[in-house]
């Protein structure tokens, strides 16, 4: 029997590269999202991957999504953190709400989503819990002390996980995606896209199937001895 995946915020962008990467690594995958039933059901007719929909920002909301896919799939062994939402603006501009519609999702919707999964990893010896942190939450980024704050979160968050779940079985990892071709990358003007790219060594955007093919190793039995550790995917532009 093949082991269930769950990847938050996997219809489109990263997390729907992730979704059909695990699937063709033999998971049977199920993908959550928020908001955009037209995609989301465009994608399942695509692939064939069931989604399920709610707000990662919302504890009760995942508590029962979590027992909606378990019931449909089986024990949920994989959890990848991909949903996100930017509210960008400088400091002196930023709202109280764009501060905490980002903090809920980016940040307390890891913990919203590993919470619930936890004690079941831990009766069955195995887990594998995967953020997909971002290389503004390394380096933080102009106009995000939101983001770059919610996303270096992740990575504290992935840290003390793993010394937590290490003897249970339970590996915690993150990956830090730099500018990657997305539907939200490949929309900027093309100016502000090619100073991105000026910035990167290997000259070029990520493709969103490179993220997933670190994912793909995070969950793997090949991967049992690493854990909070970062991968950093960003061409070059970012070390740390």
């Amino acid at each position: 029997m093949s082991k269930v995946a769950l990847v938050t915020g996997g219809t489109r962008g990263i997390g729907a590269s992730i979704c059909l990467a695990m699937k063709n690594a033999g998971y049977t995958v199920a993908a959550n999202f928020a908001g955009n039933e037209e995609a989301a059901a465009r994608f399942t007719e695509e692939t064939g991957i069931k989604t399920f929909k709610w707000s990662v920002a919302d504890y009760d909301a995942c508590v029962a999504g979590i027992a909606q896919v378990e019931a449909d799939l089986g024990p949920i062994d994989i959890l990848v953190n991909n949903a996100g939402i930017t509210r960008d603006a400088p400091f002196h501009k930023m709202t109280r709400d764009q501060w905490k519609e980002v903090i809920d999702t980016n940040l307390s919707g890891v913990f919203n989503m590993t919470h619930p999964l936890w004690s079941g990893m831990r009766e069955r010896k195995f887990g594998r819990i995967i953020n997909i942190s971002s290389i503004n939450g390394q380096k933080g980024q102009f106009a995000q002390a939101n983001y770059s704050a919610a996303k270096a979160g992740d990575l504290g968050f992935t840290k003390a996980l793993a010394q937590e779940g290490a003897r249970a079985g339970i590996t915690v990892n993150a990956v830090c995606p730099g500018y990657i071709a997305t539907e939200m990358v490949m929309a900027v003007p093309e100016k502000v896209r090619e100073s991105i790219i000026g910035q990167i060594p290997v000259g070029r955007l990520g493709e969103p199937e490179e993220i997933a093919r670190c994912v793909v190793f995070l969950a793997s039995d090949d991967a049992g001895f690493v854990t909070g550790s970062t991968i950093t995917a960003n061409g070059g532009q970012y070390f740390i």
